[in-house]
């Protein structure tokens, strides 16, 4: 996915964090680039590293389609949820695809429709790539 660094930070307290803005919003998630990178347009891969629990930190979704967006000590990313042929679930956000380690099965009838992951943003890492 295509986003636009507007500013790195650095806190004592957290990784490297990443203010981008995309065509689907804007947020602040984990940059695991350079972390003297300039502002401007990257192509990223997107990854989140918590354990996905239907009920706690994914739930459906108010609206359709795809959005990133803050939502407090979190960041709430809205794509549809995918299961592949392995078993492996996949959060389609724009034309990102996002790999989900899932805690248990999903509930019948999720897969397919619009989801919001609640995750917090130190635990969402972007990975730059040339391409």
């Amino acid at each position: 996915m295509l986003v636009e660094l507007e500013k790195i930070a650095k806190f004592s307290w957290s990784p490297v964090l990443a203010q981008v803005k995309t065509a689907l919003g804007r947020t602040a998630v984990r940059w695991c680039g350079d972390p003297g990178a300039e502002p401007g347009e990257y192509h990223v891969e997107w990854t989140v590293d918590e354990v996905i629990v239907w009920g706690r930190n994914a739930k459906p979704a108010i609206g359709a389609g795809p959005e990133v967006r803050p939502g407090g000590h979190c960041v709430v990313l809205r794509g549809r949820l995918s299961l592949e042929e392995d078993g492996v679930a996949v959060l389609r956000l724009g034309d990102a695809n996002i790999l989900l380690e899932l805690a248990d099965p999903l509930p019948d009838g999720v897969v397919g429709t619009w989801v919001e992951l609640f995750v917090e943003r130190e635990k969402i890492a972007l990975y730059p790539y040339e391409l």
